[in-house]
């Protein structure tokens, strides 16, 4: 696509938290902090689920992949951040935008459909414990991963495509923390009505659809959890379960309040911090919701500690 062809805009000015430049400082090192700790807590989990032969089962794999989506969408908005915290406003290139933006709505899509299967995985587990094998085996297993990366892969594609398609004649401040789709689309020199539309239906059929039928997936399993005889048997399902509804819920309620809110909805600040909550914040504390309150999991990072130490003392 030739830019000059179609817009006076060659590039973006992210204004981030300007309004607070006496915050910034203490912005900057806490986002690094936050971000510091995503790739750790995320790596921790991606590399012992990797070394750990009893773990190479779907619900471990599943939350593999998660880690792998969340260390990605905090590599995309984090390191531009806080350059913008740095300088109080920065400005990006109009093709780096998009291709942030490409990958923001890339790596969200997917893992909205990965806490989808998530959630059948354990239904699967909890209400069929005897089927369960033939229900998620290694064929089903690959189709759902690769099915929910590949509908991420087509989100960012069509959505990315169609926004920057459309011209930007002034002004170039976007009044945000990254290029995201909502603070973008207020810059377009043109009618929008349209993308609106399709945005919308998108983000009912992509983020309220599949959090309904995890909902009802949840009730179902409450209702197979009380059911069971044994009380340890009960309280593992719960932290299990637990666990996974605490990230559903903080993901997909914010997203859900970023992507289905109408233009004049929020205050930008309240936008910002929205925004973080899903882009970060769930990054951040997928892996201490996870591992914490998973037994297995933390068995098996002791074991490799201990492995380790072991090797160190010979």
């Amino acid at each position: 696509m030739k830019r000059q062809n179609q817009s006076s805009v060659v590039e973006f000015i992210l204004l981030g938290f300007s309004n607070f430049p006496e915050l910034q400082g203490q912005l900057f090192g806490i986002f690094l902090i936050i971000y510091l700790l995503t790739l750790i807590g995320n790596a921790v989990i991606i590399v012992v689920i990797c070394l750990e032969q009893s773990l190479h089962v779907p619900m471990y794999l599943f939350l593999q992949n998660l880690s792998v989506v969340d260390v990605s969408i905090s590599a995309v908005i984090m390191p531009e951040m806080l350059v913008v915290l740095s300088n109080e406003k920065t400005s990006i290139s109009f093709v780096s935008c998009f291709a942030q933006m490409y990958f923001i709505l890339f790596f969200g899509g997917t893992e909205c459909f990965l806490l989808g299967t998530m959630a059948y995985d354990r239904f699967a587990a909890i209400c069929s414990p005897l089927n369960y094998p033939m229900i998620m085996n290694k064929r089903v297993f690959m189709k759902l991963v690769t099915g929910s990366w590949t509908l991420g892969f087509m989100l960012g594609t069509v959505q990315t495509t169609w926004v920057s398609s459309f011209p930007f004649c002034g002004p170039s401040e976007i009044n945000h923390i990254s290029c995201e789709t909502p603070a973008v689309l207020e810059l377009a020199c043109a009618d929008t009505f349209l993308f609106e539309i399709y945005a919308f239906t998108g983000t009912i059929l992509i983020i309220m659809l599949p959090f309904m039928l995890i909902i009802l997936s949840y009730i179902r399993i409450l209702f197979a959890i009380l059911k069971m005889p044994s009380t340890t048997g009960r309280q593992k399902a719960f932290s299990t379960c637990a666990s996974h509804l605490t990230s559903v819920t903080l993901f997909y309620g914010t997203a859900s309040m970023t992507y289905l809110q109408p233009k004049s909805g929020y205050s930008p600040e309240t936008k910002k911090l929205m925004s973080l909550s899903y882009s970060l914040l769930t990054p951040l504390l997928n892996p201490l919701i996870y591992s914490l309150r998973n037994s297995e999991l933390k068995r098996a990072l002791i074991k490799l500690w201990q492995r380790k130490v072991d090797l160190h003392t010979f």
